[in-house]
């Protein structure tokens, strides 16, 4: 048997907009997901708080490598833990300055050490690259690995038994909210998404934990409803697109359209402002307009 505990990372001094998942077993502890190297200290008292430090752990499970995903991983690594994650991310996280250059462009320089923090390199000797649905067996434990890209090329769900840690191939849904998908360039593919929630299904899991933010019950509806409205916005972008809007005209007009959705769905002002720190609105504008772009030149 095992337990899971929802960490909750207090992303910017606020609460369930990410989360980090230790899993306790009858050995060494495992941790999916580190958040950003900027929420690092909350993550270390929590483990404090569970009586670990960073080298206790057996293992670390990256969903991808965003940063505020995979950004205090090298921590970690720092500490001997072996960092498990999709083979496409391995250069990344060895040589982060092509990540961290690329996020800049879109969060700007100025913001990158409040919001992130510093991301060190990773020796490869500690990153673990694992095949799509290949069981790995860590302290007793069997994690599957399911490859699904759409947010990322290099996104992974990991299969705990009947339990799916989602990353952000399952969304974003913090307290009462609906759930709304993440869409930031530059790697937004909408049938691969929507391939990769299919794929999630036929596993038939039983819950599925969401690093934005928390345990879902219910994961069919959670799922269907996801990929409805991940195939609303994908639409409302392309009439944009078609129309040869630029994204500073749309991005005003689709934060008002995504804030009404929320509103419609339960998730009053305090609740909104949690969603733009999960996943900022505005983001989802470049990410779909760049994957229509794509369409339209036969790249996808």
């Amino acid at each position: 048997m095992y337990s899971i505990h929802i960490i909750d990372l207090k992303f910017q001094q606020v609460e369930e907009t990410i989360a980090s998942f230790l899993i306790q077993g009858k050995g060494k502890p495992v941790l999916i997901e580190t958040g950003p190297h900027s929420t690092w200290n909350q993550l270390k008292f929590s483990l404090q708080h569970l009586g670990l430090q960073p080298k206790d752990l057996a293992a670390v499970l990256l969903t991808h490598i965003h940063f505020d995903h995979a950004g205090a991983a090298w921590e970690f690594a720092k500490a001997g833990v072996k960092v498990y994650l999709h083979p496409k991310g391995l250069a990344h996280l060895s040589k982060p300055e092509r990540l961290w250059n690329s996020a800049a462009k879109i969060y700007g320089h100025e913001q990158m050490d409040t919001l992130w923090g510093p991301m060190e390199s990773i020796d490869q000797s500690l990153l673990v690259p694992v095949e799509d649905t290949k069981k790995i067996l860590i302290e007793e434990l069997t994690f599957i690995p399911i490859h699904s890209p759409g947010h990322a090329s290099h996104h992974i769900a990991w299969q705990l038994d009947d339990l799916v840690f989602t990353g952000d191939v399952g969304g974003v849904k913090i307290k009462n909210g609906p759930v709304v998908p993440p869409c930031p360039p530059p790697d937004i593919d909408i049938e691969a998404w929507k391939a990769s929630i299919i794929k999630i299904l036929d596993r038939h899991p039983k819950e599925l934990y969401l690093t934005h933010f928390g345990k879902i019950t219910n994961p069919k509806e959670h799922l269907s409803q996801l990929i409805e409205i991940l195939e609303d916005w994908a639409l409302y972008i392309k009439r944009r697109f078609d129309n040869k809007d630029q994204a500073e005209d749309i991005t005003p007009e689709f934060m008002k359209y995504t804030a009404k959705q929320l509103e419609s769905k339960g998730a009053g002002k305090e609740i909104q402002k949690l969603y733009e720190l999960a996943n900022p609105s505005w983001m989802s504008v470049g990410g779909l307009l760049r994957y229509w772009k794509l369409k339209s030149e036969g790249r996808i």
